[in-house]
């Protein structure tokens, strides 16, 4: 057994995923690469944010392939044993498995870190091939190729993950990036001894040169590529599946499947499926509790190092996406490799590449309640976001003054916005007073689910403030008018029964037991006022 050749690592790794309770079967990808095995000489890189499942499915594929240890024990109740060919191509191949985020303590250059894998590699293809006569100062393509020109059948299957963890590591330059390409495709690039090449990374390959030195990748990114979209986060069905097991063995459950759906859905594959963060998920009903899990490793910065070189660019539309509002972008996922994101479709482009916006129908949008959470951090703390940071940090004031019913304070803190100068204040539609009263109000997410546009009574409220950590808290229903009068919108909510959405089904109680509000918000074009009302219905 070796370190990167036909390596067990990569089985028991596996195996243990297999034992866990929430585990997801994705072994029908491997349907898709026997015929590229048959063909020989392919090259494929699936590209996902971190946390999305890459290197189980890394660590799935080397353990069925290799042919390392028997892995029947592990495929055999899996749905890739019902393939006609599973026994055909179950563990009869000589794999190199690198994972290239293996990284020691010691490790501070470039040179260290290629001379280890290279050194790792050598030492394993001397132990396999004796007959070889290897030298350890041999490069590794020379090994590779000796083993192969000595006998033609000895071909191996790549499976590389991580491809792009050396970009993020300070100690790298420019041109040593530069050298790592050149290493990729000098090692695997029209070598006669390739016969699959299945690599992984966040970042997808990038073109540093018109002639592209990974060009024989096929690149499979999730905004881009319908193909292998299935076997990366989770779907729909999958969660449904996850959360009945939940409910079989979790004896005082507190999440609730609508709760999954808001926290970790989405995020949407190129032929529009919607998917689920896995790692959010699994953590969330492994630990009984809805709580940020992915994003948990990174504090809110992580999100503005995106866009600090050029706020005033995204800004307005941060503010319009923190509403729940979907913006136009036009995508350009290669652009995420620049470290110097300037324009506003760099910056989206970065931001979907790395999991932090979800991509769709040509709009960007903030996935789910777990980011939103973050960019919401974001707007409270970061003083160069202008009229946004303020504004959000009105939004104590604001909840309370509307739970008072102090009118004259909430009109105030609205009218704040008119200190700056900014596209939303046109107010041209109900969109720009939608983003700033979500502004004022963003604090109130730390006690309420706040839904827009939803299904109430006999019409669809603007907003509905639920009670979450409080059940006894108010209730909260507020409607938006421009050029109209608070009373007119607080008219619609009881005309529509929108308070319905806080009773119970027939026969149950209602779980929240508050007052509830009537809130009518109004902006009169004119004379740039706003009015305001709260009812207690």
């Amino acid at each position: 057994m070796g370190i990167y050749l036909n390596s067990s690592t990569a089985y028991t790794l596996y195996k243990n995923e297999t034992k866990k309770p929430y585990f997801v079967d994705k072994t029908l990808i491997l349907e898709q690469l026997f015929p590229l095995v048959d063909e020989g000489t392919n090259y494929i890189c699936i590209t996902r944010p971190r946390r999305f499942g890459k290197t189980v499915m890394a660590n799935m594929i080397a353990s069925f392939f290799s042919k390392a240890q028997d892995a029947a024990d592990v495929f055999d109740c899996l749905k890739i044993s019902q393939d006609a060919d599973y026994q055909i191509y179950r563990n009869k191949y000589n794999v190199i498995h690198i994972s290239f985020n293996d990284i020691s303590r010691q490790c501070t250059s470039y040179e260290q870190y290629i001379a280890r894998i290279e050194e790792r590699l050598i030492k394993d293809l001397q132990k396999e091939f004796p007959d070889a006569k290897l030298a350890q100062e041999q490069s590794a393509v020379d090994a590779l190729t000796d083993i192969y020109t000595d006998d033609c059948s000895i071909r191996f299957i790549f499976v590389l993950d991580e491809w792009d963890f050396i970009f993020h590591q300070p100690f790298i330059t420019e041109n040593e990036k530069m050298a790592y390409l050149s290493f990729l495709r000098s090692l695997l690039k029209d070598r006669p001894y390739v016969l699959l090449v299945y690599m992984t990374g966040i970042l997808p390959i990038a073109k540093y040169s018109s002639g592209s030195e990974l060009n024989m990748f096929t690149e499979f990114t999730m905004a881009k590529s319908p193909a292998f979209s299935d076997y990366f986060g989770f779907t729909q069905a999958e969660v449904d599946d996850l959360y009945l097991r939940y409910q079989n063995t979790c004896k005082d459950m507190r999440v609730t499947r609508t709760g999954l759906q808001q926290w970790y859905n989405g995020y949407h594959t190129a032929s529009g499926e919607q998917v689920y963060n896995p790692r959010s998920v699994v953590q969330a009903l492994r630990f009984n509790e809805l709580s940020n899990y992915w994003t948990s490793s990174g504090p809110y910065d992580e999100i503005y190092f995106y866009i600090e070189n050029n706020i005033r660019a995204v800004r307005d539309d941060l503010t319009l996406m923190v509403s729940g509002m979907a913006v136009p972008a036009k995508i350009s996922e290669y652009t995420a490799t620049s470290t110097d994101l300037k324009t506003k479709e760099e910056i989206f482009s970065a931001m979907v590449v790395y999991g932090f916006l979800s991509y769709q129908n040509g709009t960007v949008s903030i996935p789910n309640k777990e980011l939103m959470d973050k960019f919401s951090d974001m707007l409270k703390q970061e003083p160069s976001l202008g009229y946004v940071y303020r504004l959000a940090n009105e939004s104590d004031r604001m909840l309370q003054a509307t739970i008072a019913g102090d009118t004259e304070t909430m009109e105030k803190i609205l009218d704040l916005a008119h200190d700056t100068e900014t596209p939303l204040l046109t107010y041209h539609h109900e969109t720009e007073l939608t983003a700033i009263v979500n502004l004022v109000y963003l604090s109130a997410r730390d006690n309420y689910r706040i839904e827009r546009e939803e299904k109430a009574g006999i019409g669809y409220v603007d907003f509905i403030f639920y009670p979450e950590t409080d059940k006894n808290s108010d209730c909260i229903i507020l409607e938006l008018k421009v050029d109209n009068t608070p009373d007119a919108a607080i008219q619609q909510i009881k005309d529509k029964k929108y308070a319905m959405r806080f009773q119970g089904k027939i026969g149950e109680m209602s779980k929240y037991s508050g007052r509830i509000l009537a809130v009518g918000i109004s902006y009169n074009r004119t004379n740039k006022k706003h009015k305001c009302k709260v009812e207690v219905l």
